[in-house]
């Protein structure tokens, strides 16, 4: 905006001043009028003095005038659409968050007695070391590789906690560009939206592999194999480790076995996401067998971490990056360059959640109530599952095939909706969701199933 300075020792009565001519460089004086030049000394200024007249006319043009306007993210855009909706059949199916069956964020009653027994302990609140809160990084590598796995025994384990899954993954993109220089990683496709950001802001090159058939809407294996098996030996293989986000599309544990064998082939480095163990199916363990096998291999491997989901610690940014090398003292080196990337990052991690981590994960108590609300979470879903999969083939007089529905695991289901029909499930139904056809089981009740079916069949049959 520019703002205008006039200092004037004498003006007739009918000077006009208006902003617009100021801006211009022109000022009204009566019958004349007056142009104004740059300062070479201030080229922020305008000056011009005639007779008695002086004036001066700053323009403030910003620095930062070349910077554009960036778009709304594809994911939490679709919350601030949702916001701006009055219609009282709006649903939210865009964001991975879980509610309940009223359509309420949801704090675990496990979370709850961990802060209260936090509280009273009176725990400071002094910086944490740069890797973190120690007794968070021992039950996290616990948690997902299993406390007897011999990686851990013989400490080949390098743990950093990081800023939930996207810090750990980007912590991780940077090991990759600063020791592997010119490794490419090889993403599914479709993935979860912020990995290519992730690896693009790493300066971490990436390619795609497929992963998603839109004629079965189900997993392209072949495609998949052939993808992993082309690439560059030495590449990093980016793998949903369970509840593949978007598709909600796993592998079968033989098609674990084939992908594993693959990639110990070509000496590439299978690099997980766990964006949701024990939140998928129910089971930490479960959902933890895709890493293990591999790591029950020999292999080397990463893997970052998140309890967004499992622990609803959604803002409180809690995760790790795990790196499985093949001795101590390799992981002891591992560790410290994380360290090293980490501190000019963010210093160091927050320290409430990974208490409160370690707290439910350490206590045998908690541990067993979390595991049964987890079950609960995950049954929820389920039933949504089931009842939406039932409405669609009820509703559905035409023959097609929904069982999809099922088949997917996780928060997520894969419509197959094209982005024109997602707008109509937006524009026609107040349906909000990803433009690729994702939803968000966790943000659907029992009770909107049916609304959901009558969008989803309408865009589906009637928008091309």
């Amino acid at each position: 905006m520019a703002s205008s300075m006039l200092s004037l020792a004498s003006a007739p009565p009918s000077a006009s001043l208006s902003s617009h001519e100021i801006e211009k460089g022109k000022l009204n004086l009566g019958n004349s009028s007056l142009c104004f030049k740059k300062d070479k000394t201030n080229p922020f200024m305008k000056t011009k003095s005639v007779g008695r007249i002086s004036m001066a006319v700053a323009s403030n043009v910003s620095r930062f005038e070349a910077i554009t306007m960036a778009p709304p993210d594809p994911i939490l855009g679709v919350s601030e659409a949702f916001k701006a909706d009055n219609h009282e059949l709006k649903l939210n199916l865009g964001v991975g968050a879980y509610r309940t069956e009223e359509l309420q964020p949801y704090v675990l009653d496990v979370v709850k007695k961990a802060d209260k027994l936090l509280l009273e302990k009176g725990e400071n609140r002094e910086y944490l070391p740069i890797e973190g809160l120690a007794a968070f990084n021992k039950v996290t590598a616990e948690l997902l590789f299993g406390a007897d796995n011999p990686v851990i025994k013989q400490q080949r384990v390098a743990t950093v906690q990081g800023l939930s899954g996207t810090g750990s993954l980007r912590l991780a993109a940077a090991l990759i560009e600063r020791y592997f220089p010119g490794a490419k990683v090889l993403i599914s496709s479709p993935t979860w939206g912020n990995h290519k950001n992730i690896f693009n802001d790493a300066r971490v090159p990436w390619s795609e592999y497929r992963y998603y058939d839109p004629k079965t809407v189900g997993l392209d294996f072949e495609g998949m194999i052939a993808d992993i098996k082309a690439a560059p030996e030495g590449s990093f293989i980016l793998l949903h480790g369970c509840a593949h986000n978007p598709t909600g599309i796993d592998p079968t544990p033989e098609q674990w076995e084939t992908i594993a064998d693959v990639i110990q082939e070509k000496n590439h480095i299978p690099f997980f996401d766990i964006a949701y163990q024990g939140f998928a199916s129910g089971s930490l363990d479960a959902d933890a067998s895709s890493v293990r096998m591999f790591v029950a291999r020999g292999m080397e491997v990463i893997a970052a971490q998140s309890y967004s989901k499992n622990l609803g610690l959604y803002a409180e940014r809690i995760g790790a990056i795990n790196v499985v090398c093949s001795s101590s003292d390799a992981a002891a080196r591992v560790k410290s360059q994380l360290k090293r990337i980490a501190r000019p990052m963010y210093s160091n991690p927050p320290v409430h959640g990974a208490r409160i981590v370690a707290s439910i994960v350490g206590d045998a108590t908690l541990f067993k109530e979390w595991n049964a609300e987890m079950e609960m979470m995950a049954g929820r879903i389920m039933n949504v599952r089931q009842k939406l999969f039932d409405s669609l083939s009820s509703k559905d007089k035409s023959g097609k095939d929904w069982s999809f529905v099922l088949k997917q695991i996780g928060m997520f289901s894969f419509t197959g909706l094209n982005k024109a029909q997602c707008d109509n499930m937006t524009n026609k139904w107040h349906v909000y969701m990803t433009k690729d056809g994702r939803i968000s089981l966790a943000g659907l009740s029992l009770a909107k199933c049916e609304y959901l079916a009558d969008a989803i069949i309408d865009s589906y049959h009637n928008v091309s």
